[in-house]
């Protein structure tokens, strides 16, 4: 093992090292919380923390085995999630007979080509690819079935599935085929950093949110979130980037805005994905995780955030 290899490994053990403490507090905090104050007896809140931690345990642990696979782990983990984003997306979406032909192109065509072109690091195609050519081809299969009700409505959810689903949350493993001076051997870090920040803000919102939350943001949209949620949970998720700069090629003040803007896209992704929940008329898009609902209600914040993350360090730390 090289020097530089034994370095990059020594940093990922850190950040994961770091994230593992963190969520023993939590797990320990919850357990003192629930046998302080509900021993024997449901606690909305309460359980609703731990069942969170428990769920993050998950997740960091599926995200671990992705790393020690590389770049091909995290491609496939990544193509799975999509996969079941996408069917979570589209089930609540209004289909017909005639529009089979179009959802077997976007599942089982389109999904693992976008993937395919990450993989090779064609950037050129992937990234126009969903925007372009999807966004053309499948409105014409779906002509092949002959019905024209509700047309515009049900090839414009599917062209909004695929660009949710799959074009921006590809755009997590496609932070491996940048090419950042110095930094080559080390971009499997971007993506925890992108994870930790976004998540991060996620729960610290939903913390200062319990603790001082009284004014809502948007009570139509997402009555859970609060001004005091939002605002503690961004500061404090901007300071948790800005101290994870020695993971990045960032400096502090850079790692602190790259944070803050993760931090705010998240913010709106949630509320976006919540105002299509709203108008679906359901709560969660799925139960697929324990104390999140499905894979989009954890997923929200990031498939708004990494597109910009992403682009953001293609354009201005590539050279």
């Amino acid at each position: 093992m090289s020097m530089a290899d034994a370095s990059t490994q020594d940093t990922t053990l850190a950040l994961f090292g770091g994230v593992a403490g963190v969520l023993i507090l939590a797990s320990a905090i919850g357990a003192l919380l629930k046998w302080r104050f509900a021993p024997d007896r449901p606690h909305s809140v309460i359980d609703n923390l731990n069942a969170r931690v428990k769920a993050w345990w998950v997740m960091v642990a599926v995200i671990g085995l992705a790393f020690v696979f590389g770049k091909a782990g995290v491609i496939v983990l990544f193509y799975l999630i999509s996969f079941y984003a996408l069917r979570e997306f589209l089930s609540l979406a209004y289909t017909r007979r005639g529009d089979h032909v179009a959802l077997a192109a976007a599942f089982y065509l389109v999904l693992p080509l976008q993937y395919f072109l990450v993989w090779i690091e064609w950037y050129g195609l992937y990234s126009i690819f969903i925007p372009v050519y999807a966004f053309l081809v499948l409105p014409i299969l779906a002509t092949f079935g002959g019905d024209t009700k509700r047309f515009l409505e049900r090839t414009t959810k599917l062209q909004w599935g695929l660009m949710v689903c799959v074009f921006c949350i590809s755009h997590v493993p496609a932070l491996l085929t940048l090419n950042i001076p110095g930094y080559g051997d080390r971009r499997l870090l971007l993506i925890g950093f992108l994870v930790i920040v976004v998540q991060g803000s996620d729960v610290l919102q939903y913390v200062w949110g319990k603790l001082c939350g009284r004014r809502k943001v948007a009570p139509e949209l997402s009555p859970s979130k609060t001004w005091e949620g939002l605002i503690g949970g961004v500061a404090s998720a901007t300071a948790l980037g800005a101290s994870l700069y020695w993971a990045t090629p960032f400096n502090p003040w850079q790692a602190a805005l790259i944070a803050l803007a993760l931090c705010l896209m998240g913010f709106f992704g949630g509320l976006v994905m919540s105002a299509i929940k709203r108008d679906r008329g359901v709560k969660d898009w799925g139960h697929m995780i324990e104390g999140h609902g499905g894979m989009l209600d954890r997923l929200d914040s990031v498939i708004f955030a990494a597109p910009i993350y992403f682009h953001a360090l293609r354009y201005w730390w590539e050279p």
